[in-house]
């Protein structure tokens, strides 16, 4: 490892893609260390470093344990001035070591491909003709004439089909002419019109052919495409990795969320029921849902507490009380928060925000405009007017200026109610302030429309005081059918190991 990171440094210079590449070195390192026997990773990035990455991956799971660079189509089409368009992404598979979990899923075959090889039909259905016959050994039964044709003229010899001949019970020590005479009388042999050529053994479409083929190394969804395939209509080619559309139900409005289609066949192929997906940049935790769906144990890791946010919130809208989980790694108490706020402001406001379900501002570091985070909410119905909240997080001592500026920007963005939160008590000029903002009626009752409260009263459960008949803050991921929410419980001892 470090001497392809010396390669690299050679080669590259200082650069950020060094950086990237030094911050992912022992992180891969790390990822294979916990990744079971039988597991395997996948590793997603764009082609302007899956070159760099693939070498490093090389260094620490050996090239012999690649398996695949997966072409993931990202998008229909991309102006890209002097050069092609760029709409794709690449997927590096790794396994930890040979023999490890793979189950591959399949594809429908092409409805043009079943109706012109299985162009012929008789009582038992569609079949196609195929040659019985393929290099090999031209001496003995093998290469003897039968039914006029001598394959040894033609350099071949006869190949009865072993899998045809097991179906029908035709014993395997038989002679191959007499094996070929039981096709025969069976009527799995066409003869040829013409003395002299080929007899053509009949190939019935069956349940192997309906399953399709195994998933390929280029996945890239085409529109348009609905009747491609043979029994299935109402799908295109890929429809299932196909990108997320700015329409698309599944958007959550993060900006490198992946599509589930596209996690789900990565799991689906690689992980067992009941095995462990570890997703360590879960960002708004497309794989955690992916996998929470597919009956998968998961841990998801992510640096931010707005991820973290996104994240609780998409399993509660899709799964409710189903998905049963723990969070690590967040302040539990007071003094917790204290020492977050101390080490990381911002990480400290994106956290607090979470406890009330606020959206943060995506803004530069000091730009906020006065605004930390939005809550929006209906309370006239789901086609009545958006309404909001403006949230102020503030980890030092709060002071009446912050309420007043407060103040200004809810009446500047015309918001029904404002919140400031904060870690340290509120003084009593401040409570008295707030108190002559008066209150938002709703027609669930009054709501003040200035309110203070401290991280230590939301940690005890205390909320926002305004109607919640709909909150519309964060879209609501896709609600999960009842097979999808089932409820798992982790054997004790069984968790070591990711997929």
């Amino acid at each position: 490892m470090s001497q392809a990171m010396q390669a690299f440094q050679v080669f590259l210079g200082e650069n950020d893609v060094l950086a990237y590449l030094a911050m992912m070195a022992p992180r891969l390192v790390e990822l294979r260390r916990v990744l079971k026997p039988s597991g395997s990773l996948y590793l997603h990035c764009d082609p302007t470093a899956s070159h760099y990455l693939k070498m490093l991956l090389d260094a620490v799971f050996g090239p012999e344990n690649f398996r695949n660079e997966i072409i993931w189509k990202h998008t229909n089409a991309h102006n890209d001035p002097k050069r092609y368009g760029r709409i794709h992404d690449v997927l590096l598979f790794y396994q930890k070591q040979p023999g490890a979990y793979f189950s591959p899923h399949f594809t429908p075959l092409p409805k043009g491909h079943v109706e012109e090889r299985f162009d012929k039909e008789d009582s038992r259905g569609a079949y196609k003709l195929e040659n019985p016959t393929g290099p090999g050994p031209r001496y003995g039964d093998s290469g003897e004439p039968w039914q006029g044709f001598n394959p040894t003229e033609r350099g071949r010899a006869w190949a009865p089909p072993r899998k045809l001949c097991e179906e029908l019970g035709i014993d395997n020590r038989l002679p191959t002419r007499q094996k070929f005479d039981a096709l025969l009388a069976a009527g799995y042999i066409e003869l040829p019109q013409t003395p002299g050529n080929i007899p053509m053994v009949k190939v019935y479409f069956d349940e192997d052919d309906a399953q399709g083929t195994t998933y390929q190394d280029i996945w890239a969804y085409q529109p348009y495409t609905p009747g491609y395939y043979y029994g299935d209509p109402a799908s295109g080619i890929d429809q299932d990795v196909a990108w997320m559309g700015p329409t698309s139900g599944e958007r959550l409005g993060y900006q490198t969320q992946k599509p589930s289609g596209l996690l789900a066949r990565i799991i689906r192929c690689s992980c067992p029921e009941g095995g462990v997906v570890l997703d360590p940049f879960c960002g708004c935790g497309t794989a955690i849902a992916v996998a929470q769906g597919l009956k998968r144990w998961w841990i998801g890791i992510d640096i931010t507490h707005l991820a973290i946010t996104l994240l609780k919130h998409r399993l509660l809208t899709a799964y409710g009380e189903q998905a049963v989980y723990q969070v690590i790694g967040e302040p539990e108490a007071l003094p917790d928060a204290a020492t977050l706020a101390a080490q990381d402001p911002y990480q400290f406001q994106w956290w607090a925000l979470g406890l009330v379900g606020a959206r943060p501002v995506e803004q530069k570091k000091g730009a906020d405009q006065g605004i930390d985070g939005r809550i929006y909410f209906h309370d006239e119905g789901k086609s009545g007017k958006t309404k909001q909240i403006i949230l102020s997080v503030k980890g030092g001592q709060p002071k009446l200026s912050e309420l007043r500026d407060l103040w200004g920007v809810v009446t500047r963005e015309k918001a029904q109610i404002g919140v400031l939160i904060t870690l340290r008590q509120p003084t009593q000029p401040m409570r008295t302030e707030a108190a002559k903002a008066g209150f938002y009626t709703s027609p669930w009752g009054n709501h003040p429309r200035l309110q203070l409260l401290t991280v230590g009263e939301l940690l005890e459960g205390k909320g926002i005081d305004y109607p919640h008949l709909v909150n519309v803050t964060f879209k609501a991921a896709p609600r999960a059918t009842r097979a999808e929410a089932t409820t798992l419980t982790l054997p004790l001892g069984e968790s070591e190991g990711a997929c």
